[in-house]
């Protein structure tokens, strides 16, 4: 079976326009183009579709989600993968709903708060996996002590520390502003004294974490929601900033 660009973008719920623009842009061709210049897509196509929508969901870029296409070309992998982000994500959005509900009642019934609630869904426990794997046991072990040390007014500060981080990398990559120029590397540096706080970042451990920020998408989404290629900014200052200094 093959549908037309119209029929498509009606029961995905984007444009014409989008998919021509993402024909552009090498992330979905046609699986042919009629006599009359229409293009159709077949159910190859519409399963590369669903990929694309489901990484926006996610909040990558155009030029991430192109990265993650091409180094994931066995289908059936990697729609296991998106499912169970999805599956993920629609947990620890659970979570956080009944924390704001818990945190609304009690504020309202003028009861205690408890930080371990009010935090519940925004817990970085959820990567132990990766940073066990990427750089052991010892290295996540000892962030998730100094975490669990901090109150609530801690926990927010740093969190609220990065997110600033993240919004100047957006701004610089929005003015066009290269890695290695001095305005992004005096953004950068701030990133790396965040991430001394809790582990000592060496050189190889940078420029893999600044690959991670691109490779995967629950590390994207964080940058790319303040802006498109935001993470690929992020990833090729952090290897700069690592070849130069560390």
């Amino acid at each position: 079976m093959e549908w037309s660009i119209q029929e498509i973008a009606r029961k995905a719920g984007t444009t014409s326009r989008t998919l021509r623009h993402y024909g552009e842009l090498g992330l979905l061709e046609p699986s042919r183009i009629g006599a009359n210049g229409y293009r159709y897509y077949d159910q190859a196509a519409l399963v590369r579709l669903q990929r694309i929508l489901l990484l926006r969901e996610l909040g990558l870029s155009l030029p991430a989600i192109a990265e993650v296409l091409e180094g994931q070309r066995n289908t059936s992998a990697a729609l296991r993968t998106h499912l169970l982000l999805l599956e993920q994500e629609r947990e620890r959005i659970g979570r956080q709903i009944d924390a704001v509900r818990t945190t609304l009642h009690k504020t309202e019934n003028g009861e205690e708060l408890m930080a371990d609630e009010m935090f519940d869904g925004f817990d970085h426990t959820r990567y132990e996996k990766e940073v066990t794997e990427r750089w052991g046991r010892d290295a996540y072990e000892k962030g998730d002590r100094w975490w669990r040390s901090l109150d609530a007014e801690r926990k927010q500060a740093f969190m609220d520390q990065q997110a600033g981080i993240a919004r100047d990398f957006a701004r610089a990559a929005r003015e066009g502003l290269s890695a290695d120029s001095e305005e992004v590397q005096a953004i950068t540096r701030r990133h790396i004294e965040w991430l001394s706080i809790t582990t000592t970042p060496a050189k190889e451990y940078v420029i893999g974490l600044g690959r991670m920020y691109v490779d995967d998408p629950r590390f994207t989404v964080n940058y790319d929601k303040h802006g498109e290629g935001t993470a690929v900014l992020v990833r090729d200052a952090m290897k700069v900033y690592a070849e130069r200094n560390l």
